[in-house]
């Protein structure tokens, strides 16, 4: 925790703003949305169908709108963007909070997630610029200690809200992202954005895309790294699944292990990973060992589960390993990824680049979720694990061959004619 003070004092005042801004966003959303679902289902008695229409829609419309929002931030600012999206968010959640027919639900749902559409390219682009090119994956592995603490602090301060029922959950949500969008108003400092002319807008965003669809280094690294965030987001579907063949219904306590390990692995283990690698490894070696550790982390799954108490236990021990490899690779490669993308970009549009690398991902994710299951519906226990850990391997096996072939080495974004 020392050692933590100690590195986000020695950033300006904007970087430790954004740091402690992306605490209490992820407070705020997670507080929240992990208990939307039940809501949903048993507490508005909505079908199966439209609850997953309603959780469809927060996903897309984030998801989907990455660029959009990139691009807005580059184009009118980063504060402003920051600013929008928890305004939206603020709304989205009181909405929540008393809306109980679909159409208002939607409207809830895609608002949250075009706020976050809106706020995350713009504070990572913004976190980039002010810690500048010799501090960035310092930056970025502090940031990530915030984010991580929002996500194990979050679900608990919801889960004592619901002792009053749903709607104080939205309330107290939609009041952290309200005084939020009041503080960052007024002591989060304005950066100018680039000045673009009088150039039509249409045609200025129309360039920037071009400029991105251009740069092949950058839309190389983004494919490379797409298994990274499928691996991730197994906490959220694989793990869950081998919960409930382990133990039915009654895998509550075991998800919520899982959950609370992921978040304390990558808070222990972040700085530390990041100082280690700062002084052993290139960053693109980072990033391949990280994507090698979360490729691992699927191997002590491969066996079993084992019946009886000893073989459950075993099991159990195997998940709460996986969890907690997969956060350790995660906050490995993280600092690095961020740090790559920026440089790749030529430090010109870097929201914008965010924003299609965060696209990308999110549709590698919803395609992946979809193979997993898949791999899950064959009943072969061995197969869904042994092809998660063949991805990280695979990813990491790509990102080196872009590293010895220079791909990955910094330089000026291709600019179209």
């Amino acid at each position: 925790m020392r050692g933590l003070r100690a590195q986000v004092a020695s950033f300006d005042r904007p970087a430790r703003l954004l740091m402690a801004n992306q605490f209490a966003i992820n407070l705020g959303f997670y507080m929240l949305m992990p208990y939307l679902a039940d809501h949903l289902a048993h507490g508005l008695g909505l079908a199966a169908w439209a609850v997953g229409l309603v959780l469809g829609v927060r996903n897309f419309s984030q998801q989907g709108m990455f660029l959009i929002g990139g691009t807005l931030a580059d184009r009118y600012g980063y504060k402003p963007m920051i600013l929008t999206g928890c305004v939206l968010r603020t709304a989205a959640f009181g909405l929540l909070a008393v809306a109980g027919s679909l159409p208002a639900l939607i409207g809830a749902s895609a608002l949250t997630g075009l706020a976050g559409a809106l706020f995350n390219p713009a504070v990572r682009a913004y976190l980039a610029a002010d810690a500048g090119e010799e501090r960035r994956v310092a930056a970025f592995a502090a940031f990530n200690v915030f984010y991580q603490a929002g996500i194990l602090v979050g679900p608990l301060a919801g889960l004592a809200l619901l002792a009053w029922d749903f709607a104080a959950v939205c309330t107290v949500a939609a009041t952290v992202f309200g005084v939020l969008a009041m503080l960052q108003a007024r002591a989060l400092p304005a950066r100018a954005p680039a000045d673009r002319g009088a150039e039509p807008a249409w045609r200025a965003v129309a360039a920037d895309w071009r400029t991105v669809v251009a740069n092949r280094p950058f839309l190389l690294f983004t494919a490379a790294m797409t298994g990274s965030y499928v691996l991730a987001f197994q906490v959220y579907l694989a793990l869950p699944l081998r919960a409930r063949a382990l133990f039915g219904d009654r895998t509550g306590m075991v998800t919520g292990a899982v959950f609370a390990v992921s978040a304390l692995a990558a808070l222990s283990g972040q700085l530390r990973l990041t100082t280690w690698a700062q002084r052993t490894l290139a960053g693109p070696q980072a990033i391949a060992y990280g994507l090698m550790v979360m490729g691992a982390a699927f191997a002590p799954l491969l066996p079993g589960p084992y019946p009886g108490t000893l073989g459950r236990t075993a099991s159990v021990l195997a998940l709460v390993l996986c969890a907690a490899l997969l956060a350790w690779g995660g906050a490995l490669l993280y600092p690095f990824e961020m740090d790559t993308v920026v440089r790749l970009s030529g430090d010109r549009l870097v929201a914008t680049y965010y924003g299609a690398y965060n696209t990308v991902s999110g549709i590698a994710v919803f395609l992946g979720n979809l193979a997993v299951g898949a791999l899950f519906d064959t009943g072969v226990r061995w197969l869904p694990w042994a092809v998660l850990a063949a991805t990280g391997l695979g990813c990491a096996w790509l990102v080196t061959r872009l590293h010895r072939a220079g791909h990955l080495a910094a330089g000026p974004a291709p600019v179209p004619g």
